[in-house]
């Protein structure tokens, strides 16, 4: 059996403003960004996102998707039913771990088909990135599929640049040493042959020292075969460049997931550990078939063939809401095999 597994940062998914059980503390946090953010407009985002959604895997639907930038469970259950009644033969399901650390309040979670996979609840974690302030956690869930085979996947979402790169990379690198801290944790309790996948937006390209020397995320497919240790191959190297079709059915280069000023950045990556890439945990991991989910009417024509993002109002949504929008990301994902 063949599962496609993504990911998507889903850019400030918040519920629409005065919402009751909004935490009293994020009020104060993003209530100006949120100015503006009508009922409307929510559920126009929400049906934007959901119409990228039910196009992956040849308009079936993801088998598991991780997300970041959501506030909380009702967004994501908001999104799962939507999704659900677009696709009739899913039974999409959430896991959320709520982070309260975030001075956004957004967290990462995954949507998961439950026909597929089922999951314990007492094996979801949230690991903390410990810095001078809070920042978003990693979540951690095993997937089980009919069979008893176990995927234990890693949903991330590090600190973000800001205004400065060189400033802000100890953040970073403070979560690429957790995650790979956690990657080593699992295998001495898992074992060694336990399928592992971590994916998310790592706001750092995978030749960043985070990624490569923090994370232990390599390019290189034998020497992660070979390892006795904990590392990941990164699958992002394989969709660096992209050909993609846009609205038009212009053949298009995309090289990145994410765009600033005009340029690329591969901020979205999926890694897989030894297991996937032998197969010996019962999964096996196409990476050939790793690649950006850049629909055509998601790409902007203006600004280097990036995403056509949705935003918040600030006050002004006439101004700075696109209602045909999506994310600033792109979305990523890539095909695993049931060997069993």
């Amino acid at each position: 059996m063949k599962y496609n597994i993504g990911f998507w940062n889903l850019e400030n998914l918040f519920a629409p403003e005065g919402f009751a059980q909004r935490e009293p503390w994020l009020a104060s946090k993003v209530g100006a960004d949120l100015r503006g953010w009508s009922e409307a407009l929510f559920q126009r985002k929400i049906a934007q996102l959901a119409s990228i959604i039910v196009q992956f895997s040849d308009n079936t639907g993801p088998d598991i998707l991780g997300v970041c930038e959501v506030e909380n469970r009702f967004v994501l259950d908001t999104l799962v039913n939507r999704v659900n009644g677009l696709l009739p033969a899913r039974n999409y399901g959430v896991v959320h771990a709520d982070n309260t650390l975030d001075q956004r309040g957004i967290d990462t979670a995954f949507i998961f088909d439950q026909n597929i996979f089922s999951v314990d609840p007492t094996a979801v974690f949230s690991h903390f990135v410990m810095r001078r302030t809070g920042t978003r956690d990693i979540t951690q869930a095993t997937f089980r599929t009919a069979g008893g085979l176990d995927l234990v996947a890693l949903c991330n979402h590090w600190p973000a640049r800001g205004s400065s790169t060189i400033e802000t990379a100890g953040f970073r690198a403070t979560a690429g040493e957790t995650l790979g801290y956690w990657h080593e944790r699992i295998r001495e309790v898992r074992g060694d042959d336990v399928a592992i996948i971590a994916f998310g937006d790592f706001n750092d390209d995978p030749f960043d020292n985070s990624i490569r020397y923090n994370a232990n995320a390599w390019r290189e497919r034998g020497d992660v075969e070979r390892a006795r240790s904990a590392r990941f191959y990164n699958l992002a190297w394989n969709y660096h460049s992209q050909q993609v079709i846009d609205h038009r059915g212009n053949a298009r280069t995309i090289d990145g997931t994410l765009y600033y000023r005009s340029n690329g950045n591969v901020f979205d990556q999926i890694m897989a550990n030894r297991s996937l890439l032998t197969g010996e945990g019962g999964f096996s991991i196409d990476e050939s078939s790793a690649r950006i989910e850049a629909f055509s009417q998601m790409i902007d024509h203006r600004v280097g063939y990036g995403p056509i993002r949705f935003g918040l109002p600030k006050g002004k949504p006439e101004s700075n809401v696109n209602e045909d929008g999506f994310s600033d990301h792109f979305p990523v994902s890539v095909r695993l095999t049931d060997n069993a």
